[in-house]
């Protein structure tokens, strides 16, 4: 029996490990795309200089301060998502959400009748939406180099038979379902069930690859805003958010082998469950400057949002031989608390009204994903490996969005476009993972009574990490689209 000459090292993969605090957590938590009423998500989110619609509480609260009088509205939206992968042959999957994507209300509480000073003082209240999580997907293939087995296999590696169930949980599984062992002579180094497993010196592939992803939940905030008009010249304005988190993470990972079986080895399949419950806490300012009729400046700052994360991690494992014989190994479920604090955003805009055709929006937006950082609460454990590694896997970046609207009497006509920069450095596989959204809309005002309808299109492209390993890598192409089909019912108190 050989040992193996290559270089045993430990990599930590998404969706391979029990603990999920790492970068692309960090950077689920704090993207942000924005959700809101019909009109907003129609017209791409750009917002940040015109205000007057109650979505802008979340992304610039000086747009308060336009409002004229005391409004209340709701946005249902129904959410499909299609994942197609490919894996040496393509899958794809889909999934059907309906869920509440806004709703608020804007109270008027200063109205005065002049030209100059204070004008008007509102107070608002609205949820939104801030990034929907539901997904799911299905990765199929044939892989002839490699196994998640090899995974375990090298992560394991350093670690006696009895160790592992203190430092590399999920290998400790795989141990005791016969897919790893330790090679004769070395209790600290270990093969797969596929590679130089027992006295084999050859590799025997070809199994077939199935992961069967599922992950449910949103961000969401809920916002307490005061903004005001001075002048009819300048808008200001203030949000206290409070941020909630819920997020659900299930995969199983199935392998089975093919017209070889090592070993007597037929299949195996893992199962990794972990949850996320959360809230958090930010602070937002804004500022829109009108220097004449038809010209709008906004800008805003966002604070950090500070959450309090808990977490619950299971997984389990099965395998079957072709003598009959079963296996089945579960870990037991662990909770964890962390907090995470997100990058600061800075937003600014312009919006120029075309008479009473309609207008156009433009807006910037800058955020630093590398900023963002996990820390204990209360159990000591040292976050700067994590840190670190946020630090080196993602980057700053700039976000744009552009809208436009024109009327015609009652009727709207709307369009927008959105694009999300690139948050993962040139070092990371997913470098070119960014995003792009297409909407339209349109919408109809009947004195305090409006309706509006929205289609947003968003796109992106990823690589997906099943596992990686000495022997080979699985590294799906995944291509994600979402369809949002937003719809905004609205009244204008006092009108």
């Amino acid at each position: 029996m050989k040992k193996l000459n290559s270089v045993l090292i430990i990599l930590v993969a998404s969706f391979t490990g029990l603990f999920a605090q790492d970068f692309d957590d960090a950077l689920r938590y704090s993207q942000i795309f924005y959700g809101g009423t019909a009109r907003f998500m129609s017209m791409g989110g750009a917002f940040t200089a015109l205000g007057g619609d109650i979505s802008t509480l979340s992304q610039n609260p000086a747009g308060l301060g336009v409002f004229r009088s005391s409004e209340i509205s709701v946005t249902p939206q129904l959410y499909h998502i299609k994942t197609t992968t490919d894996l040496n042959g393509i899958s794809s999957d889909y999934l059907y959400n309906f869920n509440l994507n806004q709703a608020g209300i804007v109270a008027n509480i200063i109205n005065n009748k002049k030209e100059s000073g204070l004008i008007s003082l509102n107070f608002g209240y609205t949820y939104t939406m801030k990034s929907n999580l539901n997904q799911n997907g299905l990765i199929r293939g044939v892989s002839n180099n490699s196994s998640m087995t090899d995974y375990w296999a090298d992560v394991s590696a350093g670690y006696t038979k009895d160790e592992l169930i203190d430092y590399v949980a999920d290998a400790d599984l795989a141990y005791w379902a016969g897919l790893i062992d330790t090679i004769p002579g070395y209790d600290k180094d270990y093969a797969s069930i596929f590679w130089y497993y027992g006295d084999s010196a050859f590799a025997d592939y070809g199994q077939t690859i199935r992961r069967l992803i599922s992950t449910d939940g949103s961000t969401s905030e809920h916002s307490f805003s005061i903004g005001g008009n001075y002048s009819d010249k300048f808008y200001f304005g203030m949000t206290l958010g409070v941020s909630r988190i819920y997020y659900v993470s299930h995969y199983e990972h199935l392998e089975k082998a093919g017209e070889i079986t090592p070993y007597g080895f037929d299949d195996f399949n893992y199962v990794l469950h972990y949850e996320n419950t959360g809230t958090g806490f930010t602070a937002k300012i804004g500022g829109i400057f009108r220097p004449t009729d038809a010209v709008k400046i906004g800008f805003a700052l966002h604070s950090p949002t500070l959450y309090k994360i808990n977490e619950y991690v299971y997984d389990n494992i099965s395998s079957s031989f072709t003598d009959g014989e079963n296996r089945s190994y579960d870990n037991n479920p662990s909770r964890y608390s962390y907090a995470l604090t997100t990058p600061f955003r800075a937003l600014a805009g312009v919006a120029i009204q075309l008479k009473k055709i309609g207008l156009i929006s433009v807006d910037y937006e800058y955020v630093d994903y590398s900023a963002a950082k996990f820390s204990e609460t209360g159990d000591g454990y040292d976050y700067s490996d994590k840190n670190d590694a946020i630090r080196n896997s993602l980057r700053a970046t700039s976000n744009f969005r552009i809208g436009a609207e024109m009327r015609y009497n009652n009727l709207y006509l709307r369009g927008g476009y959105g694009y999300y920069g690139k948050s993962f450095t040139n070092d990371e596989l997913n470098k070119d993972l960014d995003y792009n959204t297409f909407s339209v809309g349109t919408g109809f005002r009947e004195k305090n009574v409006f309706v509006d309808f929205g289609f947003t299109r968003q796109i992106n492209s990823r690589k997906y990490v099943l596992y990686q390993s000495t022997a080979g890598d699985a590294i799906s192409n995944m291509s994600i689209g979402r369809n949002m089909f937003t719809l905004t019912f609205g009244y204008k108190f006092g009108y």
